[in-house]
């Protein structure tokens, strides 16, 4: 844990009352950080006290999950890596983060969406032939060695409050910019766990599945759309099913611990640009969702956290933009942008990713 923890997570004043948890100190500067990293240690101890080798890590990504995967697993022996990802659907900085690593990370350049790649991905977990064939397992949040280790820093931010006076008084509420579902699943699990959290808030974007439960009761998964917070272009988030169980299928109970909100690409591009010029705060078009759902539905007597979950400068283009500005990219994006893309074109269809993953 201290291996995986070995960077920063400060929680930083923007406004009276609203706080944002900065993820984006690790290596891929993306909250994944945390869970990939913790994953892939806790992955290579076990097959090393097994004696397994040639464990095949099949990840889905609609951007941070693959590089943060990627990076955690870079150069651990007897593991290989495939990170599947939707073509023309993540940023150039994203992409560069897992296509020139090399070595035991392969990238599967998918012609589809973000769900088209989860379901391959959860295909080849079902399919008989592949897994008498191979040795798999997941790195994406359907993997509870990936998700739950998120729920330590929901106690490290609440614990920074503490620590500022700022939760003696007031009740505490934690904003998280939703996509598969996987880090409010973890911070639901530390409410669980003794979190002393009192309600959370869920952002999406126009893909606002969990939105529509909330307000309907009824989960209706659909495509995905694209839009410019791409890590939230989820149209059935996985760790729905989490909830749910946690929740003993209650749409009553859920209401009560969860809110949720849906913005536009506009009303991000909107509140990104709005709180830099009134605040000199740079949020990233994620953060932009948690910060706005925050500022519009904190309380009288309420704290609140948003999760930051990664850093502007992986958004690079958009964020310039919008602010009219140039961001500073930090050094450690800017060794990724140096390397050379190396990617297989792969279609949508789980026959050809099932005859490709045979071949090995």
């Amino acid at each position: 844990m201290y291996d995986t923890l070995n960077f920063d997570v400060p929680l930083v004043k923007v406004e009276e009352n609203i706080y944002s948890l900065e993820l984006f100190h690790g290596p891929t500067l993306a909250f994944k950080d945390v869970g990939g990293r913790f994953m892939a240690r806790l992955l290579s101890y076990f097959i090393r006290k097994e004696g397994q080798k040639d464990v095949n890590v099949l990840v889905a990504t609609s951007g941070d999950t693959g590089s943060a995967v990627a990076n955690g697993f870079l150069g651990v022996e007897g593991i290989h890596v495939y990170v599947l990802y939707p073509k023309g659907k993540v940023s150039e900085i994203q992409e560069k983060q897992f296509t020139t690593l090399g070595q035991n990370i392969t990238a599967l350049e998918v012609d589809g969406t973000f769900d088209d790649c989860q379901a391959l991905v959860k295909s080849a977990f079902m399919d008989k032939e592949l897994n008498d064939h191979l040795l798999l397992t997941s790195a994406n949040s359907i993997n509870v060695a990936r998700f739950l280790p998120q729920a330590f820093y929901y106690f490290y931010a609440y614990a920074q409050l503490k620590k500022m006076g700022q939760a003696d008084n007031k009740k505490v509420v934690v904003c998280v910019p939703s996509g598969n579902f996987g880090n409010i699943t973890a911070g639901l699990f530390g409410k669980q766990m003794g979190l002393p959290v009192s309600r959370f808030i869920a952002a999406n974007n126009k893909n606002d599945i969990f939105y529509q439960y909330l307000q309907t009761g009824k989960y209706n998964p659909r495509p995905s759309v694209a839009t410019i917070a791409n890590a939230m272009d989820v149209g059935d988030p996985s760790n729905f099913a989490r909830v749910l169980d946690l929740y003993q299928e209650s749409h009553e109970a859920i209401c009560r611990d969860i809110s949720g909100t849906t913005y536009t690409d506009e009303q991000i591009r909107e509140t990104v640009k709005t709180t830099y010029l009134q605040t000199g705060y740079l949020l990233d078009p994620h953060g932009a969702c948690g910060f706005r759902a925050l500022k519009e539905g904190l309380k009288e007597g309420e704290v609140g956290v948003f999760l930051e979950t990664a850093h502007p400068a992986k958004f690079l283009e958009t964020v310039e933009d919008i602010i009219a500005d140039k961001v500073t990219i930090p050094a450690k994006l800017q060794e990724f942008m140096k390397g050379e893309k190396q990617s297989l074109p792969l279609s949508k269809e789980f026959a050809d990713f099932k005859a490709y993953l045979l071949k090995l």
